[in-house]
């Protein structure tokens, strides 16, 4: 999970091997699994160097080989955390009872502090693809935790939108779990809708307000006996057929009063 030496260090280790032999000997695990010690195995197959080996007597090979190669390694803090933080999820057993208990593990055993751990673990929970980059130093672990903050804020605010979508317009919320429409385009759709509903309730309770008080106003009046034709609104004549369909009009009109138990 390390990413290789730099040239510059790749280099730095060959000379030093070449100089003094091997120093620090190669650690396997009880099966034979190299726990540490790659980069000094390759140099010395590539010098002729007859390497030294080891084996590890502990019960956490994988720990072992977390700990000592973070702790060999020159890695930004940043790194260290993403690659610890990977390499407990790729073995993760039910050991420890609690995320902070496992975190406060990791810390101890990599020598990362728990709030760079808790950074990384927001990467491989919200953002996964900016783990290698991450390791590889391509992404810094704190550009990558804003990412990762930002997606898990707006997987929030986008759940929250499907709870609300389910409630209020099933349709909608349909089209988002068939991948039609993503939860905040479904979201606007329905904001949409709530405005332009709120928007013809206003123009139809204004032009009610308007025509049927005037209307009202005009009873036991001598509007009706002084209406004039020839002073009529263009377009807008009052004839027995506008009569009648506004007679209609009053007919529906009381009948949704009573439905609506309104005043």
């Amino acid at each position: 999970m390390l990413p290789p030496l730099t040239d510059e260090e790749l280099h730095e280790l060959t000379e030093s091997i070449k100089t003094h032999g091997l120093r620090h000997p190669i650690v396997l695990g009880p099966d034979g699994t190299l726990l540490d010690g790659r980069h000094r195995l390759a140099v010395c197959k590539a010098l002729g160097v007859e390497p030294r080996f080891i084996t590890y007597e502990g019960d956490d090979p994988d720990g072992y080989a977390l700990s000592v190669n973070i702790r060999q390694r020159n890695l930004t803090t940043g790194q260290a955390a993403m690659i610890a933080t990977k390499a407990q999820a790729a073995t993760e057993t039910n050991e420890h009872p609690s995320r902070e208990e496992g975190m406060r593990s990791l810390s101890e055993k990599t020598g990362v502090s728990i709030g760079r751990l808790e950074l990384a673990d927001m990467v491989m929970r919200h953002e996964p693809e900016l783990i290698e980059p991450v390791i590889t130093r391509a992404v810094s672990l704190d550009k990558a935790h804003e990412i990762a903050l930002t997606n898990k804020v707006r997987a929030q605010v986008s759940q929250q939108h499907l709870d609300r979508l389910r409630t209020e317009a099933p349709e909608l919320a349909d089209r988002v779990i068939t991948g039609e429409l993503t939860a905040f385009q479904a979201w606007n759709k329905h904001q949409g809708r709530i405005k332009e509903d709120a928007r013809q309730r206003r123009v139809a309770t204004y032009l009610l307000c308007d025509v049927v008080t005037s209307l009202a106003q005009t009873r036991g009046s001598r509007t009706f006996a002084r209406y004039d034709p020839q002073y009529e609104a263009p377009r807008r004549a009052v004839t027995r057929e506008t009569i009648a369909h506004a007679m209609t009009a009053l007919t529906e009109m009381d009948a949704v009063w009573r439905e609506r138990n309104l005043p």
